[in-house]
């Protein structure tokens, strides 16, 4: 079962069995037709509707939908999220994170990023020789760069940290 969440209002439990959808334990019967790749013509209880996905993002679990001309933002969250959630542990897929550690001891090359700087995630931060390879360190996260505890010419252990991120 999935919960979906309307507008930050509205919450449906949606789920599918054997292809049959029940919104909140209701079966529903949708006559539906795809037009596109993001937009559906369907037809519920005598009523039609014209359906276009606007934005997805799939990481986020978040939608923008339009319907019949109206915009709508929906958020799902599965059994998985639910679970985490009642657990506490609701953050473990969250992508911040606040310091970035060496993967492999070695000697750096050069520092790509100062104090202060926005980076995106996948922006190369720094190069770090390694069994004499140069090996480019890149952000994994979109961070603003707090504190950096290298520099040029350092030689670093496996685990030390690299970078702060704020």
């Amino acid at each position: 079962m999935n919960k979906v969440t309307v507008n930050n209002n509205l919450e449906y439990n949606i789920e599918m069995v054997n292809g049959a959808l029940s919104i909140n334990d209701k079966p529903m019967e949708l006559d539906v037709l795809k037009l596109n790749d993001s937009t559906q013509h369907i037809i519920y209880d005598g009523r039609s509707y014209n359906v276009e996905v606007v934005e997805f993002d799939r990481l986020e679990k978040l939608a923008k939908i339009k319907v019949n001309g109206n915009v709508y933002h929906v958020n799902v969250s599965t059994q998985l999220d639910l679970l985490l959630k009642q657990l506490g542990m609701e953050n473990l897929n969250s992508n911040k994170i606040a310091q970035l550690k060496a993967p492999m001891p070695g000697l750096v090359l050069n520092v790509l990023v100062g104090e202060g700087q926005e980076v995106k995630k996948g922006d190369s931060l720094l190069v770090l020789e390694a069994m004499k390879m140069e090996n480019i360190i890149k952000s994994p996260t979109d961070a603003t760069i707090k504190k950096v505890e290298i520099s040029k010419g350092d030689k670093i252990e496996k685990n030390a940290v690299l970078i702060h991120f704020s």
